[in-house]
């Protein structure tokens, strides 16, 4: 049976305060990213920004079964890559990529989980959509999220804003509850049934992730052990909001109006 563990107020409070250093950090990343910037220096923003707001990162040193621990305090993906890209010194940004920044921090004892994808000057009008059509797809499932409705409603209002306009949901990896620990309970699909799944409940915080590839959901990990690549090479694009189910209906904990325009 899911375990989900519901804040307290004063938790909360905490979350906002990692929310808003997480939000911090991934703006700080997207004022520098331009052609020429290496994910090296981007990587290097992250640090300072984190050691500046007092915090740890979440992602340096982090470890699942079976991997290395993860080198960097921000994932960075570009183009057909989904998450985990690891930043490098020989890895420039060129006119027309996208990239995928993914960071978290670890702050009064508590996670912020924050994703965004940013375009590197001007690109295509297919990688254009595909950002709108992600970004939106995450706003959709997080307007899900209310107290009464089922986990599978917030999946399934991901994966039809992507599907219904012809792209695919990444199905290997999955949003995530947050708080004291990166990943806690439940687990939040792409993907999903409405209606079903874990009933919703004031004070449960979720990361909740929108991975949406041009074709089709197929991924494979390159031999650096954390890369995440599509199959067939199509842009890919990921977005990701730290969320706080109240009483009366979701907030968003990242919130950066500046960066996300909405």
């Amino acid at each position: 049976m899911t375990r989900v563990r519901i804040k307290s107020q004063s938790e909360i409070e905490a979350m906002r305060r990692s929310g808003k250093a997480a939000s911090t950090i991934l703006q700080r990343i997207g004022e520098a990213i331009k052609p020429g910037v290496s994910t090296y220096e981007l990587n290097q923003i992250s640090r300072q920004t984190i050691e500046e707001l007092g915090g740890t990162s979440s992602f340096l040193g982090y470890q699942f079964p079976g991997h290395n621990p993860y080198p960097a305090t921000i994932c960075v993906s570009l183009n057909e890559q989904i998450v985990h890209g690891i930043p490098s010194k020989d890895v420039l940004l060129n006119e027309g990529d996208i990239v995928g920044i993914d960071t978290a921090i670890f702050l009064d004892g508590y996670h912020g989980d924050n994703a965004f994808t940013f375009s590197v000057g001007e690109i295509a009008p297919d990688a254009q959509e595909l950002l709108d059509t992600t970004r939106v797809s995450l706003y959709r499932a997080i307007e899900a999220a209310s107290p009464g409705n089922r986990l599978g409603d917030v999946c399934f209002a991901l994966q039809d804003g992507a599907e219904s306009h012809g792209f695919s949901v990444v199905r290997d990896f999955s949003g995530h509850g947050i708080g004291r620990q990166l990943h806690e309970e439940p687990q939040v699909p792409t993907y999903g049934d409405a209606g079903r799944g874990v009933r919703l409940m004031a004070g449960m915080t979720l990361a909740i992730e929108a991975m949406v590839n041009v074709g089709n959901s197929d991924m494979r990990v390159l031999d650096d052990g954390w890369t995440a690549v599509t199959t067939d090479g199509s842009l890919s694009a990921l977005f990701e909001h730290t969320v706080v189910i109240l009483s009366d209906g979701p907030e968003i904990l990242t919130d950066n109006s500046e960066l996300w325009g909405k």
